[in-house]
């Protein structure tokens, strides 16, 4: 009698016999409807035949996609800030900072792509640049860096250009932030909580007077004191990513213009001494 051998294993594959598969789909959405994905896999549209184009769009496309959550979060933690709901926030700063470290990730992939990569297909990019950017420009408003003339770029598309004006004459984050403090009783000056918005905000010694007291009476003012510290982290990875920006353009390109028309690595290097938040940094010299 022959010996019995057992069955034969298939690597990697799984036994699907006992699981209640929905191999109808019925009149339910699926997965590639529900997502729009012949959309999204169709807009991957190379104007070259170079290799490396489709890592480029890819790279600028989903680092769209995950600034299209930044602004998601950001919103929802300004109407937390403007109901006083500061633990509702936590939850959505600490996805916040996950969400900006993907974006930081998407540098580390591009920078794969060497200055001979690059050249192959750059003349076809035009006058396209990351300086159009309709979403960074609407997530620098939210955080408070405010110039009218960056909307500009924006004008031959109206319903884009109507968007950034509105958030350009809208409170920040911060000046909500500020607002809050006002009404727990900080010393805020009254011409920082009705002041022209669409202005570039600038630092105030009350202010910071104000987040030095938070951050001594920390115990008490517990959720005040949270909230600076992410906006902090907020702060300090915006800066993380504007530096690995301008290092992975400086390694692709050199010194040599971008697209869109500004001196490239040193026009960067220009937006690396911003701070949002300045009076949190400058407590931080009195304590």
């Amino acid at each position: 009698m022959s010996e019995q051998k057992p069955p034969v294993e298939h690597v990697g594959s799984v036994d699907l016999r006992d699981e209640p598969v929905h191999w109808n789909l019925g009149d339910s959405l699926s997965y590639g409807e529900y997502l729009r994905l012949d959309l999204l896999l169709a807009a991957q549209r190379p104007l070259t035949g170079e290799h490396n184009e489709m890592l480029f769009i890819i790279v600028h496309q989903v680092s769209e996609l995950w600034m299209r959550l930044l602004r998601h979060e950001l919103t929802a933690v300004m109407d937390c800030v403007r109901r006083d709901e500061l633990d509702a926030s936590f939850k959505m700063f600490s996805r916040i900072d996950h969400v900006q470290g993907q974006l930081l990730a998407v540098w580390d992939v591009l920078s794969t792509m060497t200055p001979f990569d690059y050249a192959a297909f750059r003349n076809a990019l035009g006058r396209s640049s990351g300086f159009q950017s309709q979403q960074y420009r609407l997530i620098e408003f939210l955080l408070g860096n405010k110039h009218a003339d960056m909307i500009k770029v924006h004008e031959r598309d109206a319903q884009a250009h109507a968007e950034l004006e509105r958030a350009l004459r809208a409170p920040s984050l911060y000046d909500e932030v500020l607002r809050l403090l006002s009404r727990r009783g900080r010393d805020i000056p009254q011409e920082l909580l009705a002041r022209d918005f669409s202005l570039p905000y600038e630092a105030n010694k009350q202010v910071t007077a104000a987040w030095l007291s938070v951050y001594l009476n920390a115990e008490k003012d517990w959720d005040l004191y949270e909230l600076g510290e992410h906006l902090v982290d907020l702060d300090h990875r915006f800066q993380l990513w504007r530096y690995q920006h301008m290092k992975t353009v400086e390694r692709i390109i050199g010194y040599k213009p971008g697209t869109g028309g500004t001196a490239g690595v040193a026009y960067l290097a220009k937006a690396l001494r911003l701070r949002f938040f300045p009076e949190l940094w400058e407590a931080r010299n009195s304590m």
